[in-house]
């Protein structure tokens, strides 16, 4: 027999010694491994990749469900931003860096059509009566002088106070109004409550986690048995560990106060007072409760002359870097010693500053910032408290301080008798 042969039209030829290819594997194939055995270690590297990864991200996804499942106040997403502060490395960078671009990206633009009428605010029409004279005898705090209009075509009722809440011996212990502050922004609207020092007294409750260590953790909410003389509530300072912020109530530190911070003080005669702390890490037995929250805005009726050559300075908090319009809060002390709250959107830590000025604050503070913060909320009395926030907050709900929340807050009361404490039942 021939050893050579045709192999069809080609022309080739077929060597006896070439070996004739195994059934189901192509030539292509030839030499490599089968593709089970490939599936396999296929399966097996991208089960090694998910273990990789589940062991770098297990403590995090761990914190991450602990954080969630905890009892709070908070809508989901803010609750998830708060966990990036907290708990992820550089989480507090992060964080400030993406609200930075979010907030200067729809920080309100100058210009634009004038409002054509300002939000209504307390009960009616605006609070009458005499103003005494200076040195007269009174049992009330002397009636602040409506505020000056900054636009030269004022709004109706812009800058007039309004009684809020049921009166206290026949005279309102707490007026509000509204007025536009910078012309360059003339849909921009500041929310102003004043609290008569005289027919008041204020109380500090810390929330479900803010400050972290509280001496008495209380009720998280304005108590059951003090809500007949509940007049009002708004929110505090900066967090604890912002720039050190300490408190005390009652004669007992919740987190250690600092020298040199802004610190509201509660005495217990029932004065109200901004001061720079020099106390040591608790306040003195005169006093009932103390907040701080980083250093002061307006001192001797002066802004902060820092303000203006460091805004973006750690002293005025990290968040934002405070050269950001956001919404603000602030709270300042007249010449009279009565307190004055504020909020508003738009703001930057100088703005705010001079609002507090504007308003008649001789020392001001800034308290906590950015929308999901901000709550100013007053009280009327029927069959039940009636709560009425003043303030446009779709965040946060009127009942927010009568049911526990996650942060500290101050409580308007009707002033008893006798030395002021905190009431936590």
């Amino acid at each position: 027999m021939n050893p050579l042969r045709r192999s069809g039209s080609g022309g080739g030829v077929s060597r006896p010694s070439e070996a004739p290819e195994a059934p189901g594997v192509t030539a292509s194939a030839a030499g490599s491994e089968p593709p089970a055995r490939a599936t396999a270690r296929g399966r097996r590297r991208r089960v090694a990749a998910v273990a990789v990864v589940l062991v770098l991200l297990g403590p995090a996804l761990i914190s991450y469900a602990v954080w969630m499942l905890r009892p709070t106040s908070m809508a989901f997403g803010v609750r998830s931003v708060e966990w990036v502060r907290a708990d992820v490395p550089f989480g507090n960078a992060i964080v400030d860096v993406t609200e930075q671009a979010y907030y200067g990206a729809h920080a309100p633009r100058k210009g634009g059509p004038q409002l054509k009428r300002l939000p209504l605010v307390g009960l009616g029409g605006p609070a009458a009566g005499p103003t005494p004279a200076a040195g007269a005898p009174s049992r009330h705090a002397a009636w602040p002088r409506p505020i000056r209009p900054v636009f030269a075509q004022p709004l109706p009722g812009e800058g007039v106070w309004h009684p809020a809440g049921p009166p206290v011996a026949s005279h309102p212990p707490v007026l509000l109004t509204t007025f536009r502050p910078e012309v360059d922004y003339p849909r921009v609207v500041a929310y102003v409550a004043w609290f008569d020092h005289a027919r008041t007294a204020i109380a500090y409750y810390p929330g479900r986690y803010e400050p972290p260590r509280a001496a008495v953790r209380g009720p998280m909410m304005v108590p059951s048995s003090q809500r007949g003389r509940l007049l009002a509530t708004f929110n505090a300072g900066f967090i604890a560990t912002d720039v050190h912020n300490g408190s005390t109530d009652n004669g007992r530190v919740n987190e250690p106060l600092t020298d040199g911070n802004a610190t509201l003080v509660g005495y217990r005669d029932g004065r109200i007072d901004i001061v720079r702390w020099r106390g040591g890490p608790n306040a003195g037995t005169d006093v009932a409760w103390s907040r701080q929250s980083l250093r002061p805005i307006v001192w001797n009726g002066h802004l902060n002359p820092e303000l203006n050559s460091n805004p973006d300075s750690p002293q005025w908090g990290f968040s934002l870097g405070h050269a950001t319009r956001v919404w603000r809060t602030g709270v300042g002390i007249d010449r009279r010693g009565n307190l004055l709250f504020v909020a508003a959107d738009g703001q930057t830590v100088i703005t705010l500053a001079k609002i507090l000025r504007h308003i008649g604050a001789v020392r001001a503070m800034q308290f906590d910032i950015n929308p999901e913060w901000h709550t100013l909320i007053t009280y009327s009395h029927g069959h039940d408290v009636v709560p009425r926030l003043v303030e446009p907050q779709p965040q946060q709900s009127a009942n927010r301080y009568l049911v526990p929340d996650d942060r500290d807050f101050f409580a308007v009361y009707r002033r008893l008798s006798g030395p002021v404490t905190v009431p936590f039942k």
